[in-house]
């Protein structure tokens, strides 16, 4: 019997806990209002917390590795802790890194991401294509070796991103594309092309390793969605502006367990308190399980 795949845990994952995305953000602003100090001592104290408050509540967490990196080597030790605990404690972890070069350096990335002896490696890396959705095989491949996943950048939830991801492109990414796609909708087609091919022979229900943010606060664009066969991760909800109606407008055609919501602001302002935050993740997670039905 084949191995799971990255997008087969995270459904299994969803199904038992609820969808949604915890993001781990020790940014300044919330490092001080939650009385801890901006250094590794203060990372050390936001990441037991939210491992503690989301263990058992969400079934995958998401730390923006950028805010540990700010640290030096004593923030990315912190970060090493974080995906262990969390994975100890039963969590999926995918680290927003939005790794993205050629490929001989994105092979390091991988192994770094994903290596099976890396201590930062994670269930789960963000990617940007910029250089191309071929530079990336690298991680695409490992990913699949390991039982781990890809989600690469298509339709982010920041407005900057909308005239070069809504851009025209002037040949398609992938075999038997259609003219006239926009970069996002290229990308989510190629993305979607290696889940085919990964998937071959498997049944219609199992879940592909490379996966896609398409931001919460989005109309949605020309490629369905449902067509993916991967894992969607959608920021936006909650300080964005996102909503779960939009959530369920969005992806509601999705198959069950392939989408997770990110949301990190507005439940990280619950903190420090433990339970509180808790609670606060609870009730959001609530709130999407409805509108996703």
């Amino acid at each position: 019997m084949a191995e799971p795949t990255f997008g087969d845990r995270l459904a299994a994952a969803v199904a038992r806990t609820g969808p949604i995305c915890a993001g781990i953000d020790p940014s300044p602003a919330l490092l001080a209002a939650w009385g801890l100090p901006d250094d590794a001592g203060g990372l050390r104290s936001f990441a037991a917390t939210c491992v503690d408050a989301f263990a058992g509540v969400a079934p995958v967490v998401k730390p923006q590795v950028a805010f540990f990196e700010r640290h030096g080597a004593a923030g990315l030790a912190v970060l090493e802790h974080l995906v262990a605990d969390a994975r100890s404690a039963g969590l999926l972890v995918i680290a927003d890194a939005k790794r993205g070069d050629v490929d001989s350096t994105v092979a390091a990335y991988a192994d770094a991401w994903l290596g099976p002896t890396s201590p930062l490696a994670a269930d789960a890396v963000t990617a940007v294509a910029y250089l191309g959705v071929g530079a990336l095989d690298p991680l695409f491949a490992l990913a699949r070796q390991t039982g781990r996943g890809v989600i690469v950048v298509a339709r982010s939830s920041n407005p900057e991103g909308r005239p070069l991801q809504e851009a025209l492109l002037r040949a398609p990414m992938s075999a038997g594309a259609a003219g006239d796609q926009s970069v996002e909708d290229g990308l989510l087609a190629a993305l979607a092309e290696m889940n085919r091919v990964e998937l071959a022979g498997r049944p219609e229900s199992t879940v592909g390793s490379v996966g896609a943010v398409v931001g919460a606060t989005l109309d949605p664009s020309g490629f369905p969605l449902e067509r993916l066969r991967g894992p969607v991760l959608a920021p936006g909800v909650g300080a964005q502006g996102g909503t779960p109606e939009r959530v369920a407008a969005l992806f509601g055609g999705c198959p069950a367990g392939t989408v997770v919501p990110n949301v990190s602001r507005s439940v990280l302002a619950a903190g420090p308190s433990v339970a509180a935050l808790r609670e606060a993740a609870v009730a959001t997670r609530e709130q999407l399980a409805a509108a996703l039905g």
